[in-house]
């Protein structure tokens, strides 16, 4: 490999993100660089390796780059030194925050460096202000209050230069001094011109942001911390050498009783200690992981693979300990190293915190503090058995009384009677001896009980007693209700199914027999609800055509009939009768003032609604009339509703709500509501908080092993962070997509993802990164035997080659797209039509560039035509344009005349092209020898002759 190809693979590898890709491509070229023996590389190679090591954080790699590169320079001055000067004296800075960052490097080792930084500054004529700097972070660090109140003064009162930190950075350590010394009001203050002005340096805004968390906190200014959160970790989060900083967007997040959020924020970069930037950012984020592990009580935190050991879940008391453990450890290394204490006090005060003050709502997915256990807030959702409900009950009631009271209520969906007259039963008479069918009367309804809470195992068995009791004492009619009953949950499982179906029938046909009217369509519904369970459903049908029309009397169970029939219909497909049997059930549940039938009903008339604004409407009676612990399906049925009505606004809202009531009742699936939080957040425009909120889902989602699920979030992330212009992120994400899809069957999926990832590296500039991605694309296309997307990707991949300026692989591209694009020519479909017209266009522009004009021009004959007669009108005039141009450079400009003026005059005047085009035209005029009309274009264009 010639030095040449050295130097430009040194200038593409400058352009890559910091991070361990950069560093692995800056160490693969140093071995080359050595090999070829080329000092003035070797030197420029190594500063930049310098670089990529602080903010690829990989800090410790930079000591030796730097020290090479001093002792070159010191060594044997060459001319090219001089032009590096600049940048290896701010190295200096680097080498004193970093060597105090590991306690294995002395501290005379730090003072040595910080003097020779001196040295070399007063030598060159510079201010030493950035050297005050730097004498204070040491003195800071070692806690000599004295001597950082000194170095700060000399620091804020040396004048600023060249060498100076930039305008952000400067004030971000201003800013923690003030607010470590209590002056939270000079911080913020201090801060507010500088965040009002233009911040672009690698580690602003996101810095200063993060040191103001507290200092607005402290201040009385919730809503610009909450602000200051939400901005500074969007970009921090995917950059390794900046956990430092995200350790103090954990301890924040502890602090402002945002619990859930911190763990959030520890499981994600919980892996990050495997390999952290330094010792000081493991001891500082490993403290402040630990105090927020311990507000999550004894609940469990996902600890993701590292290294030869598998993904777990592991207790968060045992994690904050071990954590705990290991930032302690790390501050008496630390204090060792300086010979004072101040590490470990500073780390006792983080493994301390503890959340403070008002609550402060920090995130876009959980509206309100979910407060206690899981477990407590499901509880609190739906009261416990054994609770006492305020319901009042006749003083005299007997046993019998209050079990009929119990049965009635059950049938009447009126909970808090049921459960009110079977704790009144088991206070009054629980102990007492009973006949056996008022003990089989409280078996079957405490069957009942566990059936509600869903625990199904006991209700089998205190059913099978109660048929058992009822049976053995001759009491027919209750013993086929409990059948019917037992069968229903039998019929759950795909054990208990035929004895669940047998029993349910028998049962069904004994009642058809014996009991009255009500008894009978009972039976038929139990019948119906067993074969549901199945998903029988025409059978199911059948069994409550059987059930007497009025059920006896009993409009709670016409109105649930209706219910199932509804179910039924709709699953069968039979969408105008299920309409019909909603409205009656949704009239009989307003009727009876059952709110569980109504929510039914109009979540049902939701689904089936053809006019979403009316779907709406159902939602928003169901929410009215949604008992406490079923708001929960209407809110989603609500949210998503709106979506469909064009209401994306609105429906935010109600997933927010929908995130935040699945939390507090401990209820599974808040990751995937999170996931559709995330696209309506998205919809909207509210990209952070899309961003914030399917991070949260993809965590969600791995965890609970949905990676279908999981990748499908990771896509509209990546989207996501692609219009954030988190360009590196995306790309990650894309490359994980990719990685994830391999295999025969994802190709298509996996095409997508590459396209799309070289899409983004094409916008950004990065043109041959973005080749090698189409081409990796195309090639997926080409094994999933999808021609023309293939065409597709090859000619963006040309294109990406010809603005690298890499000619040859342009060319070689070209040949390819050549090849796809002669296996689909003869074919009409307008999509085709486009791609093949691309296709010669982008093989103009590859000849043109190499010179080959009169090909070129060949190329594209024809193509405007093509392109216009499928309404691709501006790629038309894109074609016409080159055409143009390549008339130009071939000296017929009378014909290039009528084509550009043709293109212009079909332009919307505030078309981009434009005065691209009116250019041409005018050179064309200057050829023609007409100036006064040239000049005349160039001045309407507003065009020197010159551009």
């Amino acid at each position: 490999m010639s030095d040449e190809d050295l130097w430009r693979m040194l200038r593409g590898i400058a352009d890559m993100p910091y991070g361990a890709g950069q560093i692995a491509a800056l160490e693969q070229l140093l071995r080359r660089v050595d090999a070829a023996d080329d000092r003035q590389l070797a030197f420029v190679t190594r500063m930049q390796a310098t670089t990529g090591y602080i903010y690829g954080g990989e800090p410790a790699k930079s000591f030796v780059t730097f020290s090479w590169c001093l002792s070159e320079f010191d060594g044997d001055p060459q001319p090219y030194h001089q032009s590096h000067l600049h940048q290896l004296l701010w190295h200096f800075k680097y080498m004193v925050n970093g060597l105090l960052n590991f306690p294995e490097v002395p501290l005379d080792r730090t003072y040595a460096v910080l003097d020779d930084m001196e040295r070399r500054y007063r030598a060159g004529g510079h201010s030493l202000q950035a050297v005050h700097k730097h004498r204070f972070r040491v003195a800071d660090h070692v806690g000599d209050a004295e001597a950082a109140a000194h170095w700060y003064r000399l620091w804020q009162t040396t004048p600023r230069d060249e060498l100076s930190d930039c305008a952000g950075c400067d004030p971000t350590g201003q800013v923690g001094y003030l607010a470590d010394t209590g002056r939270d009001a000079e911080a913020v203050e201090l801060a507010e011109p500088v965040l009002a002005g233009r911040l672009n340096c690698n580690e602003q805004p996101q810095a200063i942001l993060t040191a103001l968390l507290l200092p607005y906190l402290r201040t009385g200014r919730g809503e610009a911390a909450r602000d200051a959160h939400r901005e500074a970790y969007r970009r921090l989060r995917g950059n390794l050498a900046d956990l430092w900083d995200i350790g103090d967007h954990v301890e924040f997040c502890t602090l402002t009783g945002n619990e859930a959020r911190a763990v959030e924020l520890v499981e994600r970069h919980l892996d990050w200690l495997d390999k952290p930037p330094s010792p000081a950012a493991a001891m500082h984020f490993a403290a402040a992981a630990a105090a927020a592990l311990r507000q999550a009580g004894e609940s469990t935190v996902y600890r993701r693979a590292a290294e030869g050991r598998p993904a777990a879940e592991v207790s968060a008391a045992a994690l904050a300990d071990e954590l705990a453990e290991t930032a302690a450890g790390l501050a008496a290394r630390f204090d060792a190293r300086n010979g004072t204490a101040r590490q470990s006090e500073w780390i006792a005060r983080r493994l301390a915190v503890r959340p403070s003050g008002e609550h402060l709502p920090l995130s876009a997915s959980v509206r309100r503090r979910p407060t206690g256990r899981t477990a407590d807030r499901a509880e609190r959702v739906r009261p416990g058995r054994g609770e006492r409900p305020t319901v009042d009950l006749p003083a005299d009631a007997g046993p019998d009384d209050l079990l009929d009271l119990a049965d009635q209520s059950w049938g009447r969906h009126d909970q808090a009677t049921f459960r009110a007259a079977l704790v009144a039963f088991d206070e009054r008479f629980g102990s007492a001896e009973l006949p056996a069918r008022t003990s089989a009367h409280r078996l079957a309804l405490r069957a009942g009980e566990r059936a509600d809470e869903e625990d199904f195992d006991s209700a089998v068995e205190l059913n099978r007693a109660a048929l058992k009791l009822y049976r053995e004492v001759g009491e027919d009619v209750p013993a086929q209700v409990v059948a019917g009953r037992l069968g229903v949950l039998l019929a759950r499982s795909d054990e208990g199914t035929e004895e669940g179906l047998t029993l349910a029938r028998e049962a069904a046909e004994a009642l058809d027999r014996s009991g009255d009217a009500r008894e009978r369509a009972g039976g038929h519904v139990r019948m119906a609800t067993a074969l549901l369970q199945r998903e029988r459903w025409a059978d199911a049908l059948a069994a409550l055509d059987r059930a007497p029309a009025d059920a006896g009397g009993d409009r709670h169970l016409l109105a649930r009939i209706a219910t199932y029939r509804a179910h039924l219909l709709e699953q069968s497909d039979r969408l105008d009768e299920a309409r019909a049997a909603v409205d009656e059930a949704r009239q009989l549940g307003r009727e009876l003032g059952v709110g569980e039938v109504v929510v039914t009903a109009c979540l049902a008339h939701a689904r089936m609604a053809d006019d979403p604004a009316d779907a709406v409407a159902a939602c928003d009676e169901a929410l009215e009339a949604a008992p406490a612990d079923a708001e929960l399906p209407v809110r989603v049925a609500r949210a998503r509703a709106l979506q469909s009505a064009g209401r994306a606004v609105d429906a935010v809202d109600d997933f927010v709500e929908a995130v935040t009531l699945c939390v507090e009742q401990g209820a599974e699936g808040d990751a995937f509501l999170r996931w559709e939080l995330a696209n309506a957040y998205q919809m909207v425009g509210r990209l952070a908080e899309a961003a914030e909120v399917a991070e949260e889902a993809v965590l969600g989602l791995d965890r609970m092993g949905a990676q279908a699920e999981a990748d499908r979030c990771r896509h509209l992330l990546a989207s996501v962070y692609a219009r954030l212009g988190a360009v590196d992120p995306a790309l990650a994400l894309l490359g994980q997509l990719a990685v994830n899809l391999d295999g025969p069957d994802n190709l298509p999926h996996r095409a997508q993802v590459l396209e799309e990832a070289g899409g983004i590296l094409f916008d950004a500039d990065r043109d041959a990164l973005a080749g090698e991605r189409f081409a990796a694309a195309a090639e997926a296309y080409r094994l999933g035997d999808l021609p023309l997307d293939e065409l597709r990707a090859r000619r963006r991949e040309a294109y990406a080659w010809l603005w690298a300026d890499d000619r040859d692989t342009a060319l070689r591209a070209v040949e390819v797209v050549d090849g796809v694009a002669a296996k689909l020519a003869g074919q009409t479909e307008p999509s085709v039509t486009y791609e093949l017209a691309m296709a010669a266009e982008v093989g103009a522009r590859v000849l043109t560039n190499e010179g080959r004009l009169d090909e070129a021009l060949d190329r594209l004959a024809g193509v405007p035509d093509r392109l216009r007669s499928i309404g691709a009108f501006s790629e038309a005039a894109m074609a016409e344009r080159l055409t143009g141009e390549l008339l130009l450079r071939l000296d017929r400009p009378a014909e290039a005349e009528v084509l550009l003026r043709r293109v212009l005059g079909g332009l919307p005047a505030d078309a981009q092209p434009v005065r691209q085009t009116a250019w041409l035209l005018a050179r064309a005029l200057d050829l023609l020898d007409r100036p006064a009309e040239a000049a005349a274009l160039r001045a309407e264009h507003d065009l020197d002759e010159d551009d």
